[in-house]
Formats: structure tokens, C-alpha cells, sequence
């Protein structure tokens, strides 16, 4: 049993973590600027900014295990808050914990990291080329790791997860899953052969604790084994939702066009990443976790996308007033798609 600080612990993905550790043994403290999450009483809680070099070094003392999971994600449109939140965040994060003789940190990047890869499978050694401000700052929060190890104060391990799906998990997949629920037809950008591939908050949780679990340091991509195209991906949470919505396309540079441009005006809710990938094929190669760690995903995309859709429907009216303070755990909303999803009921 260790004693294991979880950082952005009251966040989606903390929050899953956190109860895995507890099943597993471990004594848990969670830090996290958010006051509103609901943690078991044997849980304790630091409220503070990961910024905040006091109230970080109060969060380390005494922690074995470090996950470092505070992030400022894109659908804040911050580019401030994306710089001093994961790079400098992360930087002061891993000088506290280096001082305070933390044992092992593992640090939860982001696919984002390599854009859009020349050649997939993209593997721990592909080279990361991050095209926006998010996967930019993700990166340079990995050198500060990256750093750390090659100094010898610290022992990090990075782990890169492909877009995260599972119960509870909304965003943007809010959107998706409310048009799908009233059987209005979802769109993808271009055919949507692209190959696409995803990972649960569960399985990932599992990778995190397996990779604080293996001494030395190392990056780990995780995402599922079992994944096909996007438009097989969307196609099949419809048929799972029985609402007779039904897949069509959209061109995929005139419909990432408008996203731009209506983000830029503030009527949709969608960030860089969403138009630069949603019509290209990106997959990891996980044979080093499972080979190293005997880490193996749970989930098909298939069925990671029908436990989202599931949770969805049963949380529906809260996830749409947005009762969390987790962009990821409330539903993205914009006036301009709700008008759009009329028009094509409609149809």
C-alpha cells in the first residue's frame, strides 16, 4: 500500500482514479483547485492551485506515488491559462515533489502531443509535432518531466492517452450524444474512413496505476486494441441507442472551416484539435505497455462508446445545466448546433 496524491483528483478522469486506488488499498489525497467534488471521507482534500508553490508543497509531503492529472483543456480557449497551468503548473509540481523525496510521479499527457502523425501506429519513440496551442503545452509539460528524470531528481513516467471515453465522460461527446438520443443523424467530417481509435477512463486509470507500479522512468501510449473507422464508431452508438439516427457526412475542409470560424465567434464549442483530427486516422501501437506493464484495455470502442451514450441518457438533465465545474464532465452546449439539430430532424 502506498500513500498516492492525485492532482485535479475531483476532475473526470481524477475521480475514476482516485476510486481505483481506494479499491486497490491505497491511502489517496487529492489536490485540486475545484471544492465541489464528492471524495469518501478517507480521502483528504487540499484545495489549491497547482501554481501555487505553497499550497503544492503542503499537497506532497509525506506521498509516495504522485498522478499528475491537472490541466487546463482546450475548450477553456485559454492560451494563458494552458501555459501557466500545464507547463508552469507542472514544472513547480515536480520541483515540490523532487524536495519532498517523492518516490515515483506519473504524469497523464495527451495524444495531442503528435498532432497529425505522417505514419500510424504512432509509437512511444514517434517524434511528437503538436499543431495547436493545447498539444503544444502538453509537450512542453513533458520536457519539464523529461527533464526532472534526466537531472536524477526525480523518477516520471508519461503516460499519452488517446481521446478518453467512459461513464461520465460528456465535452463535446454531449453534443454528439444528445443529437443521437433524439434521433437526429450525426455528422462526420469526410467519409469518416478514417481509423480513429479511443481509450476508456478505466482502462486508463489501470495503465496509470500499472505505470506507477514499474520502477524507472518511461512513456506509455494507451488506447484501445479493438477500434475501427469513425464513421463505424458512430454508426454503431447509434444502432446501440435505437433512435433511428443514422450517420451522414459533411465535406471534411468546409465543415472544419465553419468550426473555426463559428469558435472563433464563440457560437460553437469546438477547439483546434476537433477540426485538425476528427477526419484522420490516428492509432497507437500498445505492445510496450502490455508487454512491460501486462496492462491490457477492457474496453472496444464500440463498447466505451455505448457506456458514454448509456451514462448520457441516464444523467441527461444534469449534464445539460452543467452542474459540474469539469468541462469534461458536463455537456458542451451552443445555440447555433441546437438550431442545427432541429433543422435536420427536421429534414
Amino acid at each position: 500500500m502506498s500513500t498516492a496524491l492525485v492532482t485535479g483528483g475531483n476532475g473526470y478522469f481524477g475521480s475514476l482514479l482516485v476510486r481505483h486506488l481506494l479499491e486497490r488499498g491505497d491511502s489517496v489525497r487529492v489536490f485540486d483547485i475545484d471544492s465541489t467534488g464528492h471524495q469518501p471521507a478517507s480521502v483528504e482534500v487540499i484545495v489549491g492551485d497547482i501554481r501555487d508553490r505553497s499550497s503544492i508543497r503542503e499537497a506532497v509531503d509525506g506521498i509516495d506515488v504522485v498522478y499528475h492529472n491537472v490541466a487546463q483543456v482546450p475548450l477553456a480557449r485559454d492560451d494563458r491559462l494552458l501555459r501557466s497551468v500545464n507547463v508552469d503548473g507542472t514544472d513547480r509540481l515536480l520541483e515540490a515533489a523532487a524536495d519532498a523525496g517523492v518516490a515515483k510521479v506519473v504524469h497523464t499527457s495527451s495524444s495531442a502531443v503528435f498532432g497529425i502523425p505522417d505514419v500510424n501506429p504512432v509509437l512511444p519513440t514517434t517524434v511528437p509535432k503538436p499543431e495547436e496551442a493545447y498539444g503544444a503545452a502538453k509537450l512542453a509539460a513533458e520536457w519539464a518531466c523529461l527533464r526532472a528524470t534526466a537531472e536524477d531528481r526525480l523518477d516520471v513516467s508519461i503516460v499519452r492517452p488517446r481521446t478518453i471515453l467512459g461513464h461520465g465522460r460528456l465535452g463535446i461527446f454531449g453534443i454528439l450524444f444528445d443529437w443521437i438520443a433524439d434521433g437526429a443523424d450525426p455528422f462526420v467530417l469526410g467519409d469518416g474512413s478514417n481509423r480513429y481509435q479511443f481509450v476508456h477512463a478505466d482502462d486508463l486509470a489501470a495503465l496509470c496505476v500499472a505505470a506507477a507500479d514499474s520502477p524507472g522512468p518511461a512513456v506509455f501510449n494507451g488506447g484501445t486494441d479493438r477500434f475501427g473507422t469513425m464513421r463505424e464508431a458512430v454508426q454503431h452508438v447509434c444502432d446501440h441507442a435505437g433512435t433511428g439516427a443514422r450517420v451522414r457526412s459533411l465535406p471534411a475542409r468546409p465543415a472544419a472551416a465553419a468550426m473555426r470560424l463559428t469558435a472563433a465567434a464563440g457560437l460553437t464549442p469546438f477547439a483546434p484539435y476537433h477540426w485538425l483530427m476528427y477526419s484522420r486516422s490516428m492509432w497507437f501501437d500498445i505492445s510496450h505497455a502490455t508487454e512491460r506493464l501486462g496492462w491490457v484495455p477492457r474496453y472496444s470502442n464500440d463498447e466505451m462508446f455505448a457506456d458514454s451514450y448509456d451514462w448520457f441518457v441516464q444523467h441527461r438533465e444534469a449534464a445539460a445545466a452543467g452542474e459540474s465545474a469539469s468541462h469534461h464532465r458536463r455537456s458542451a452546449s451552443s445555440r447555433l448546433l441546437s438550431a442545427l439539430k432541429a433543422a435536420v430532424k427536421a429534414l
